[in-house]
């Protein structure tokens, strides 16, 4: 009698378990609490795939179409990454993969609930836009092609003529062949709840400002619109009509600076992206600058004392891009002025000229900026006191990426193992870390510091770090969540080596190495090899570099590309990639 008690009160108990998941779960919106919570039991499991709205697929060959559907019918906003992040660089061939055609059939034919796509590094064609268009263009409110190709203005005629409850229309650099306009004024016909508008850093050159201002005519919510080079004094109107607009980024400026007074900014813009400006034209952006949250200036033509001074007009700014150029004297600027800043990202000079960022303008920055949570940078110097520095003082970061050009100048201070020591223990919120030094810039003990301290890293790239193989399999010991590692200029590891690093990597899920000792017939790589992992080859190659005056040849190492699948092999190879048969699937 009282075993039959207890067992009535477990499954009374097991019972309101269940009830109370089932309200809760729809309130469940990590990726990685919601993962958690569909492995518990079959009936969460289930309770996860009828209630999951919003999926991320990181790698696309990770699973089929049609097995996505019946693990989440209900799904409202997906996401689809192809390319590894190596094709943004063109360090993988154009037809390596990454088709979006089978999905858009998928969810032509299901998925009744989805309402957003993003597909990002992807090929996209005109038919794929057309049957999107076709299918889901009366539900369709938000449609991103994130540095996608394939695709003409055709393909987006069909989506504006068809979607007409888009309220995000994302293209940013995404290679599109422009055949004409007509996409564009269609969208200006047709909707009138659109929120977003973005074509920035295409070459898309067909732009009547009439389009734009019937746009910000019907669209009153229109709160973000980027552009390329529309002459900013065509756009007086758009400004006007567009009183929403938080952010705006594009235009060029060709006329005489004084006639920039005519242009008259929204009042609730506090996001600038200013391409293609000088500066002359700067005074038209003074009257903003204290209201600015986020600027970008990666596409100015602003040297360092220009930099310093707009950034002395922006206190409250949060979100600063921009090219080395600033120099340390921009970033002491920055530090001393800017106290609420949260993200900092700083690319390299496109002509080499001017990278004068080093350890001097970080430990500023460090110091005077302690809301730092992302920091990209290249750099020309460094130390390992500045490593420290920023270890000690900006432990908000959740993203540090950190490259050292390559230049002529001699760095004393590598290798720099006890500063990244320094670095990964102060800053222990870090999910990404990318490194990217010299030879020389890390031994075999600093990369196994990586790998000790590196506790909560999800992803990261590793250039040129290392000596030999016993770094990188004293590397491979920790890393306990690291999900995607990304290598370059890896000449010191075997594939042996590479291929064990994998297997002890517990977490691991995705691997892309450029540059390595390579074995005899490849064979070593097959160390890794165990169910449902698939291993891809891009051999060396020559690319083509066409420069200004002459053609020229830059050789590329070979790829190997390692990741798990529940699809097993894909399909479609190019001539360009080998696939190595070391799966075997259930």
């Amino acid at each position: 009698m009282a075993d039959t008690s207890l067992r009535s009160g477990q499954k009374s108990n097991s019972s309101s378990l269940h009830a109370a998941m089932e309200c809760v779960v729809r309130y469940i919106d990590n990726p990685k609490d919601r993962s958690a919570f569909s492995l518990v039991c079959r009936r969460w499991h289930h309770l996860d795939s009828l209630t999951r709205k919003n999926l991320t697929v990181a790698f696309c060959y990770t699973t089929t179409p049609d097995r996505l559907t019946r693990r989440f019918p209900r799904l409202e906003s997906l996401k689809l990454k192809a390319k590894p992040r190596a094709a943004m660089f063109n360090l993988i061939p154009e037809d390596w993969g990454g088709y979006v055609t089978p999905w858009v059939k998928e969810i032509s034919e299901g998925f009744e609930f989805l309402k957003s796509l993003h597909f990002r590094r992807m090929i996209v064609r005109d038919s794929d836009l057309e049957l999107l268009a076709k299918s889901r263009g009366h539900v369709l409110e938000s449609l991103k092609l994130d540095r996608c190709s394939g695709f003409s203005t055709d393909g987006l005629l069909s989506v504006t003529k068809s979607c007409r409850n888009l309220r995000v229309l994302f293209l940013e650099e995404s290679t599109i062949v422009e055949k004409d306009s007509e996409w564009l004024h269609e969208l200006a016909l047709n909707n009138t709840v659109l929120e977003t508008l973005n074509f920035y850093l295409t070459d898309i050159a067909a732009v009547d400002s009439q389009d734009l201002e019937l746009i910000a005519k019907n669209c009153p919510n229109l709160v973000s619109v980027k552009i390329t080079d529309s002459e900013v004094l065509d756009l007086v109107n758009f400004f006007r009509y567009a009183s929403a607009l938080e952010e705006f980024s594009g235009g060029s400026y060709n006329q005489e600076p004084d006639k920039y007074n005519a242009v008259v900014l929204p009042g609730k813009l506090h996001r600038l992206g200013l391409t293609y400006i000088g500066g002359n034209e700067l005074p038209m952006v003074f009257a903003y600058a204290a209201g600015l949250t986020k600027l970008d200036l990666l596409y100015s033509f602003l040297d360092s004392e220009e930099h310093c001074t707009l950034i002395e007009k922006c206190p409250n700014l949060e979100v600063l891009e921009s090219r080395n150029v600033i120099g340390d004297k921009g970033l002491e600027v920055l530090a001393r002025c800017c106290k609420r800043l949260k993200r900092l990202r700083i690319e390299r000079d496109s002509d080499e000229v001017g990278t004068s960022v080093t350890h001097k303008g970080l430990i500023a920055l460090s110091e005077g900026c302690p809301e730092l949570e992302y920091l990209a940078v290249y750099v020309s110097d460094m130390t390992n006191a500045c490593l420290e520095h920023i270890g000690t003082h900006s432990r908000n970061l959740y993203d540090f990426r950190l490259v050292l050009l390559d230049n002529q100048e001699e760095i004393t201070d590598l290798p720099l193992d006890n500063g990244v020591k320094a670095l990964l223990t102060g800053c222990d919120k870090l999910v990404r870390f990318a490194l990217y030094l010299r030879p020389g810039g890390l031994t075999d003990k600093g990369l196994g510091y990586i790998g000790q301290y590196s506790q909560n890293v999800r992803y990261m790239l590793l250039g040129y770090l290392g000596e030999s193989d016993a770094g990188l399999l004293e590397f491979s010991k920790g890393c306990p969540n690291l999900q995607k590692l990304e290598m370059r200029g890896c000449y010191h590891f075997s594939e042996r080596a590479i291929a064990v690093a994998a297997t002890r990597l517990t977490s691991l899920r995705y691997l892309w190495v450029q540059g390595c000792s390579e074995s005899p017939s490849r064979a070593d790589l097959l160390a890794m090899a165990r169910p449902f992992w698939n291993i891809e080859l891009i051999p060396s190659r020559r690319v083509v570099v066409n420069d200004e005056s002459q053609e020229t040849y830059v050789d590329h190492p070979a790829h190997i590309l390692a990741y798990y699948s529940l699809a097993g092999q894909r399909s479609d190879f190019p001539d360009s990639v080998v696939p190595l048969d070391s799966t075997t699937h259930e």
